[in-house]
């Protein structure tokens, strides 16, 4: 099931859609590696690129929300901040189980749970909140 990124889903602010075309690319490499029976090898390449992903996507989301202050900036900390301790829980499934199918459903569900909730509800708000600034 690929997921496609639209221009709906653009938050309006160029630096952040960048990043989450660039997610959203990465997602649909797993869920074609998952396609083609290939899941369990990709699944520890995606759960890096995440990690990777998260630290520097969320810090400078998080800037940029500081800088125009953003009122709803500690709302996405603490998103943020649960989305990178179940991508931590995920890691460690993985190095433990070397990436059974339950793991690669869970890995598949928090993503695109995080896609369709998180950047098309959260997400969004800041690019609205910045255009009326």
């Amino acid at each position: 099931m690929a997921i496609i990124w639209t221009p709906n889903l653009s938050v309006g602010v160029e630096s952040i859609d960048a990043q989450h075309k660039s997610l959203f690319e990465k997602v649909n490499d797993l869920f074609e590696a998952g396609k083609n029976k290939r899941a369990k090898e990709t699944i520890g390449e995606m759960l890096d690129f995440l990690d990777d992903y998260t630290k520097q996507h969320f810090r400078d989301e998080e800037a940029y929300m500081a800088k125009i202050n953003y009122p709803g900036l500690e709302q996405q900390k603490t998103a943020h901040k649960k989305f990178v301790e179940e991508l931590s829980k995920l890691k460690q499934e993985y190095q433990q189980s070397g990436g059974n199918i339950a793991l690669i459903i869970n890995a598949n569900q928090m993503i695109l749970n995080w896609l369709t909730h998180h950047i098309s509800n959260m997400d969004k708000q800041i690019g609205a909140y910045a255009k009326n600034l």
